[in-house]
Parts: structure tokens; sequence; C-alpha cells
């Protein structure tokens, strides 16, 4: 995986809990994970309840099929 390469949208999850599940899952199979959405707002980065927009999570663009079979139920 190169330094400068480019982050894809893997997934966007309803929950804050279920997002740090996958984050989780994916950086210890060393992964590294971008996570966007509006989850800093009032409630801060730990809120794990439903997050109106969902949380998005984005991976390397060449890890994307592993990230997938990593997160699929």
């Amino acid at each position: 995986m190169s330094h400068d390469e480019h982050f894809v949208l893997l997934a966007i999850f309803a929950t804050g809990f279920e997002a740090d599940l996958a984050r989780a899952t994916l950086e210890a199979e060393e992964i590294p994970v971008l996570v966007k959405g509006p989850q800093v707002g009032i409630f801060g980065s730990g809120f794990q309840g439903n997050v109106l927009g969902g949380v998005e999570l984005h991976v390397p663009a060449s890890a994307l099929s592993r990230a997938r079979e990593l997160t699929e139920p």
C-alpha cells in the first residue's frame, strides 16, 4: 500500500457502535480506516447511538475487497 494511496468508501453505518466495531476489526488486520460523519457534533466522537446521516468508513482502494470480507455479516 503506497503512502499516497486514495481512500474509498467501504460502508455507511447507522450507529457509532457499529462503525466502531467495524473500525476495530479492520485495524486489527492492519487496514487503515478513515471515519467520516457528523458524530463529532454535540455528543462527541464517543457517541454510540444512531447518527443522522450515518458514519462512513473509508479504506485504501487496494484494501477494499479484504475490508468488505471482514465487515460483511
